[in-house]
C-alpha cells in the first residue's frame, strides 16, 4: 500500500497499533533499574549510591573538549541566528574543526569518544549559547545516523559511516510523517526489495526531519512488505531502518519548515521516489526498525535533559542579578517574597534538573543498570520543569521578559533573550515523545510487572475461561509482592541517619514507593483491561514516579559533592533540601488527585465537545485558518524545487 493509499481513509486499528508499539518494546529486564523499583515499592538506595563514577580517560578527553569547545564557540553572536533563521556556515565548520560532530563516536572510528555526561555538558554549554545550535548536534548524535550505526550496524557500516559523521557529514533521522506521529502502525513510508535482492527502493514523504534540509545521511524508517525472495524464501518485512545518502535520486526537500522557536533548526519535508538504497544499508534485520530506533532513544532522550539543566541554570543567573537590580517600593524585587517564591522555585528545580541529568548519564554510561525508564522520566521532568522555569523568569521580568533582546538592545538595555528562552523550551515538552506520550510510555514500562503477573486478565480480548486461569495465576505473584508493600525501611526513624538532614527525605521516598504502588495494584485491579483507557490516572502516576526519582538524584549528588566539591556540598544541601520539600507537597497533591479528580466529568464532556454539543460556544470570533489548507494535507503530487542546502555547499 502506497502512502497516498493509506492516507486516503484507510485507518489501522487500535488492537493493530498497540500490538505494533507493544513488539517494538524491550521485552526483558535483564539489568536492575532504580526508577522500575521506585513503581514497585522497592525503594534500592544501593543502585544510585554511591553516584557512579565516570571512567579517568574519558573523563580526561571530556575536559580537554570542552576547553576547546570554548574557544571554539566564544565569537559565535546567537542573534545571527535568531535573525537569519540559520547558522552561519563559519559556526559549522568551527564546530567541525573541533571534532563536535563526533562527540560520542568511539575513538576508532574518528570520534572523541566522550560519555554521555559530557557529551551532555557540551550541548548545555552550546544550548545556553543557542539551543539551534545543540538541536543541530543533538539530532546528529543522539537519533540520527552515529547512534543507531554504533549501536546495531555491522562492522563495515561502522568503518563506511562514523568516521564520516565524525569529520561532520550531518545526519538526520525520519520517522514521522502528515499521518504518522507516535503510532508507526500507520506508517505509510515503504522500502520495496528489488528483483535483484541487492538494493531496495523507497517512496513516500517524512515530515519534520530535523537537520533534513542540511543533512548528508540520513537514517529512514520505511515499511517493508512482506513477500518472496529471488532465492524462493520469505522476507519476515516490517518496519525497518536503512542509511540513506541524501543527495540519492529521487530524494527531494520540498520545504524547510518555520516554527516559534528553535529558529535556526533547519527541519524539512523530504519526500522519496524510487529512492535505490542498498540493502547492505539496512540496519539490522527487517522489521527491526522501531525497535532499533526506541533503544536509540533510550539513551538519545538524555541530550534534552542536559540542555533543559542549561536553560535553568542560565535563567536562575537572570533572576538573581535582575532581582538584585530592580527596585521597587524601596526595596530590590527579590526581597519581595512573590518574587522570591519564584527564585526559590528556580533555584530548587535548576539543581534537580542537572542532578537528574548527571545521575541519568552516569547510569548510562557505567552500563550496569537498565536506564530505559530513567532516561524517560528525565525527559519528561526536565522538559516540564524548565519549561515552568522559564515561565517564571519571564514574569520576574515583567515586560521586559516579554520584549525580545533585540528591542532591549536598540534602546540601550542589557539584551536578555527570555521570550526567546520560552519558545525555544517550549518544543521539548513535544521533541521525542510528546509529555503524554511519555506518559503512556513510562507507565506501561512501570506496570510491565502487573501485566505479566495478570496475563489474560489484562487483555480485553480474553475470554472468560482465559480470565479465570489468569486470575489463578496472578495470586501467586501478588501473594508474595502485596504484603512486602506493608512495611519498610522508611517506617524507621533511623534509617539513612548517616544522611544527616536528608534522611527524612529519604524515609519519605521509600514509604511513597510503597504507597504509589499500592495505589498502582488498586488501579489495576478496578480498572483491569480498561486501565490503559484511564491515561490520566497513570499521568499522576508517572509524575508522582518522576518527583521521587529527581529528589533521590538530587539526595545522591550532594553526598557525591560531599566527596568530590566539599566547598559546595553544604550550598548544595541546601538547595536538596528545598527541592525536597517542594516535591513533597507535589506528591500529596498528587496522591489525592489520583481518586479524587473530575476525570470522569472531563471525559463526558470531552465527548460532547467533540460532538458539536457546544457549537454555540465558539460563536462571536473570527478563525483565519479557516480555507488555508486541510488539517492533514495530502502529499502533494507536484514535482516542487529541492531546497536542500548541505553546509559549505
Amino acid at each position: 500500500m502506497s502512502i497516498d493509499e493509506k492516507q486516503s481513509g484507510e485507518r489501522v486499528d487500535e488492537k493493530a497499533a498497540r500490538e505494533v508499539a507493544e513488539a517494538a518494546r524491550e521485552q526483558q529486564w535483564e539489568r536492575p533499574s532504580f526508577a522500575k523499583g521506585l513503581y514497585m515499592g522497592d525503594f534500592d538506595w544501593s543502585l544510585i549510591h554511591p553516584h557512579p563514577q565516570p571512567d579517568p580517560e574519558a573523563a580526561a578527553r571530556g575536559t580537554a573538549f570542552m576547553a576547546a569547545l570554548r574557544t571554539a564557540i566564544k565569537d559565535f553572536d546567537p542573534g545571527v541566528i535568531e535573525r537569519e533563521s540559520r547558522i552561519p556556515d563559519d559556526y559549522i565548520k568551527a564546530l567541525r574543526e573541533v571534532g563536535a560532530f563526533g562527540m560520542k563516536i568511539p575513538v576508532q572510528y574518528g570520534g572523541l569518544g566522550l560519555d554521555l555526561a559530557d557529551y551532555g555538558r557540551a550541548l548545555m554549554l552550546l544550548g545556553t549559547l543557542s539551543p539551534s545550535l545543540g538541536a543541530l548536534l543533538s539530532a546528529h548524535q543522539s537519533i540520527g545516523v552515529p547512534e543507531p550505526v554504533k549501536m546495531f550496524g555491522t562492522e563495515e557500516q561502522k568503518r563506511a559511516f562514523l568516521p564520516r559523521c565524525a569529520a561532520g557529514a550531518i545526519s538526520a533521522f525520519l520517522l514521522t510523517e502528515n499521518d504518522v506521529g507516535s503510532d508507526p502502525a500507520r506508517l505509510g513510508t515503504t522500502a520495496t526489495l528489488a528483483d535483484d535482492g541487492q538494493s531496495y527502493l523507497i517512496n513516500g514523504a517524512k515530515l519534520w526531519t530535523t537537520n533534513g534540509v542540511v543533512a548528508e545521511l540520513l537514517v529512514v524508517m520505511a515499511a517493508v512488505p512482506a513477500g518472496q525472495l529471488p532465492d524462493g524464501s520469505r522476507s519476515r518485512g516490517g518496519i525497518s531502518a536503512f542509511i540513506v545518502e541524501a543527495d540519492s535520486p529521487g530524494i527531494v526537500v520540498e520545504n524547510r519548515n518555520a516554527f516559534m522557536g528553535l529558529r535556526g533548526i533547519e527541519n524539512g519535508v523530504t519526500r522519496f521516489h524510487d529512492v535505490r538504497v542498498p540493502a547492505a544499508n539496512r540496519l539490522g534485520k527487517e522489521g527491526a526498525g522501531l525497535k532499533i530506533a526506541l533503544s536509540t532513544l533510550n539513551t538519545g532522550r538524555l541530550s534534552i535533559p542536559a540542555m533543559c539543566a542549561g536553560a535553568g541554570k542560565w535563567s536562575l543567573k537572570i533572576a538573581r542579578e535582575w532581582s538584585n537590580a530592580r527596585i521597587q517600593w524601596g526595596r530590590p524585587v527579590g526581597e519581595h517574597e512573590a518574587v522570591g517564591k519564584k527564585i526559590a522555585y528556580i533555584a530548587a528545580s535548576t539543581f534537580a534538573l542537572e542532578s537528574v541529568f548527571e545521575l541519568s548519564a552516569a547510569l548510562a554510561d557505567a552500563g550496569m543498570k537498565d536506564v530505559r525508564i530513567e532516561a524517560a522520566l528525565a525527559k519528561l521532568f526536565s522538559s516540564e520543569v524548565s519549561y515552568k522555569i522559564a515561565d517564571e523568569l519571564l514574569q520576574i521580568r515583567g515586560g521586559r521578559g516579554y520584549e525580545t533582546a533585540a528591542s532591549q538592545r536598540a534602546r540601550g538595555e542589557r539584551a536578555v533573550p527570555v521570550e526567546q528562552a520560552l519558545r525555544d523550551l517550549r518544543i521539548n515538552r513535544i521533541f521525542e515523545g510528546s509529555t503524554e506520550i511519555m506518559h503512556l510510555l513510562i507507565a506501561r514500562e512501570a506496570v510491565d510487572a502487573h501485566l505479566k503477573a495478570a496475563g489474560a486478565l489484562a487483555d480485553r480480548d480474553s475470554d472468560l475461561q482465559s480470565k479465570a486461569k489468569a486470575a489463578m495465576g496472578a495470586s501467586g505473584f501478588y501473594a508474595k509482592w502485596l504484603p512486602s508493600l506493608a512495611v519498610g525501611s522508611g517506617l524507621l526513624p533511623n534509617s539513612y541517619a548517616q544522611h544527616g538532614r536528608l534522611a527524612r527525605h529519604l524515609r519519605y521516598i521509600e514509604r511513597a514507593s510503597r504507597r504509589l504502588a499500592r495505589h498502582t495494584f488498586a488501579g489495576m485491579a478496578k480498572w483491569q483491561a480498561g486501565m490503559e483507557q484511564h491515561q490520566a490516572f497513570l499521568g499522576r502516576v508517572v509524575d508522582l514516579g518522576a518527583e521521587l526519582f529527581a529528589m533521590a538524584a538530587c539526595i545522591s549528588r550532594v553526598e557525591l559533592m560531599r566527596t568530590r566539591d566539599p566547598a559546595n556540598a553544604a550550598s548544595a544541601e541546601l538547595l536538596a533540601l528545598a527541592f525536597c520539600e517542594q516535591s513533597r507537597h507535589r506528591c500529596e497533591t498528587l496522591f489525592r488527585d489520583l481518586w479524587a479528580n473530575s476525570d470522569k466529568t472531563d471525559r463526558k464532556l470531552a465527548r460532547k465537545v467533540l460532538a458539536g454539543d457546544f457549537k454555540w460556544l465558539e460563536a462571536g470570533v473570527l478563525d483565519p485558518s479557516e480555507g488555508t489548507g486541510e488539517w492533514i494535507a495530502p502529499w502533494s503530487t507536484q514535482t516542487l524545487p529541492d531546497r536542500r542546502r548541505p553546509y559549505g555547499a
